[in-house]
């Protein structure tokens, strides 16, 4: 095993010292925002820590927001990307923003990061992916970011983390509005609008946005299946809220939103125009009430769905092949939650919550000219949790304990206990521990027997323990912040050839180990109407059984950003440097730098222009063997704001 550090380690982080020596907590370093005033003066406040609100610089974890203006001023980039320039997360994708999206936090698989949008899990229960793809940024108003197994907070698939995304609502004034419009390279477009506001008890909004591109090739002759085409895409959104407080401290509300993808693939090389199509939907109504001065109640029901449906050539069904060339797989995920938040004393509070989840799935998977379905198809998981925060002078503590009963597995309970103390006003050193699982998704216990892969039932969940330490210095312009961590994951899932009569044929199996090691330094200046901002991630996620790195994750990865205003003009810059990694048959993928420049021009108060430029010097790099990735991409965006 190599060793974290280097002296070619110790050299980068001399470099970076200059944007730390002033100073892990201020919303989002993901890029630059729109101005270094937007900064909130106000503590920002996440949900998702602990599940209940609470200021950023008391969370004790290592959690960050990608606020609003990070967002506006993402351009044409992917939400994916948008995560990528936060610490400790890469992507990978197959061929463009529209193709299917992985997503490894601190090293983590996909499945292993549990994806919420507006508190409800979206993670597709047939293949346990989220569909980042889906979700245009947008539609977003903020993201919250828990790093770390969070399963003792939220359950399954949380071994590696927590992405919580909320989606636009605004409600401070009695009519807000904002519409955009824009255009760049590979003839993209993207219109958004939207309307919200507050008033006499009611709270609303309503959005909505559209994207297009003409796209680039999503294959290159490395691939199987490569067609030399450019591959086109849409999506669509919408998104509304309405609220009403019929009594002070009583609030009954309700949320809905819709996305639709349409996207261009190469699947076989044939000349046939592949197609991935894909819907997801999530609805809820939550009451939520203050019963007395310390303690507050909330009911929420809800629904997401999710639809995925290929489109390719008319195949052969002796092959498993679709004889239209269409296959479907649906998921819809009924959840309900009740949750009580007790403030027992000054400083201190405990939430208690009961979950219910029932996962149902429905597939058209082709099989010897004519379609069959999964062996089981539904599921439910009864989940209690429960959560204590406790502040003492300089001495701050989180723990957390919760209970999984899944029809499939049994009971399944985790833990976390996290300790915080401040060394002075503005130094917190913190320590962590918490354990994790991920229940195995109906693909991989019970898809039927194709002759090339069958589901394994008696397949158990992988199971995770994490520790953690930290310190980080925080002031009114700087900030610096390191963080070390150790994620030891057990029983992997993993496909092996299960017949020694048939090579081709494949199985999950609980066969391997894996540790998720690495260091974080984040850090972050402020020079009057200067702003520069800094992470470094090292780390070595390894799959120990074999003492091979994890496909696709690189062991070293610099971000660094900065942005100045110039009156009613903003200028900046982002530099990505990602190190080599392997792909799945252990081939090498180099290493890469992308630089990125945006500017921002306030035309009048109400009105802004935003330019982006990706990759401005054109980069050839790869995430995946044999699927392309954009070249030079340049966006430009007009916003009005009411």
């Amino acid at each position: 095993m190599k060793p974290l550090f280097t002296r070619r380690h110790a050299g980068l982080l001399a470099c970076l010292a200059p944007v730390w020596a002033g100073a892990q907590s201020l919303p989002a370093d993901a890029g630059t925002a729109n101005s270094p005033a937007a900064i909130p003066q106000l503590d920002t406040v996440v949900v998702t820590a602990s599940r209940t609100p609470q200021a950023l610089k008391d969370v004790l974890g290592d959690v960050s927001v990608i606020d609003r203006n990070t967002l506006e001023s993402a351009g044409q980039s992917s939400l994916a990307e948008v995560l990528s320039r936060t610490h400790g997360i890469e992507y990978t994708n197959n061929g463009g923003p529209q193709t299917v999206t992985s997503l490894f936090m601190r090293g983590a698989n996909s499945n292993q990061t549990l994806v919420l949008v507006d508190g409800q899990r979206i993670n597709n229960a047939t293949n346990g992916l989220a569909a980042l793809n889906a979700i245009p940024p947008d539609s977003i108003d903020h993201i919250e970011i828990v790093r770390g197994a969070a399963s003792s907070l939220y359950g399954a698939d949380a071994l590696g983390g927590v992405i919580n995304i909320v989606t636009r609502r605004e409600a401070e004034r009695p009519l807000s509005a904002y519409a955009s419009a824009g255009g760049g390279t590979y003839g993209t477009s993207s219109y958004s609008a939207g309307l919200s506001g507050a008033t006499q008890g009611w709270t609303y909004s309503l959005s909505s946005s559209y994207r297009q591109s003409h796209g680039f090739d999503a294959t290159n002759d490395k691939a199987y299946g490569h067609n030399p085409d450019r591959d086109s895409y849409y999506e669509s959104n919408v998104a509304g809220s309405l609220g009403y407080e019929w009594k002070r401290g009583q609030t009954l509300s309700a949320q809905f939103y819709q996305t639709h993808v349409n996207g261009g693939y190469d699947y076989d090389g044939s000349d046939f125009n592949d197609r991935a199509i894909q819907d997801l939907q999530g609805y809820s109504l939550t009451s939520t009430n203050q019963l007395t001065d310390m303690w507050q109640s909330t009911l929420r029901v809800g629904s997401t769905v999710d639809r995925n449906r290929s489109e390719n050539a008319p195949g052969d069904p002796a092959f498993g092949q679709s004889p239209d060339g269409k296959t479907t797989f649906r998921t819809r995920q009924n959840q309900f939650l009740w949750q009580n938040d007790l403030q027992l004393a000054q400083g201190q509070k405990v939430t208690l919550a009961y979950e219910h989840l029932d996962q149902r799935v429905d597939g058209d998977i082709p099989f010897m000219g004519r379609f069959v379905n999964y062996d089981e198809t539904r599921r439910h998981v009864n989940s209690f949790t429960g959560v204590y925060l406790g502040d003492f002078g300089a001495h701050h503590l989180q723990a957390s304990l919760r209970n999984d009963d899944n029809s499939q597995f049994g009971n399944h309970t985790t833990g976390g206990l996290s300790y915080g103390y401040d060394i002075t006003p503005r130094i917190r050193a913190t320590v962590g521990a918490s354990t994790g699982f991920r229940a195995p998704d109906f693909n991989e216990l019970y898809w039927p027997n194709d002759g090339y892969f069958a589901g394994n039932p008696d397949l158990k969940p992988e199971t995770s323990r994490n520790v953690e330490a930290g310190l980080r210095y925080a002031d009114d312009d700087s900030e610096l912040g390191v963080t070390y961590y150790r994620n030891k994951v057990r029983n992997l899932i993993v496909s092996q050839s299960a017949d020694p009569a048939n090579p081709y044929f494949y199985q999950p199996f609980n066969v391997s180990h894996a540790l998720l090691e690495g260091v974080t330094f984040t850090g972050m200046k402020k020079f009057g109407n200067t702003r520069l901002r800094a992470s470094l991630d090292l780390s070595d996620p390894r799959n120990t059984d074999e003492d091979k790195r994890l496909p696709l994750r690189a062991r070293k990865v610099l971000r660094l950003s900065g942005d100045h205003r110039f009156g009613d003009l903003l200028l900046g810059a982002e530099w990505y440097v990602s190190g080599d990694r392997i792909d799945s048959s252990g081939d090498r993928l180099g290493g890469y730098g992308l630089f990125n420049l945006l500017a921002a021009y306030d035309v009048t108060r109400n009105v802004q222009v935003q330019v982006r430029w990706n990759n401005v010097f054109d980069k050839e790099y790869t995430l995946v063997k044999g699927y392309n990735t954009p070249g030079s991409n340049a966006f430009v965006n007009l916003t009005w704001r009411m």
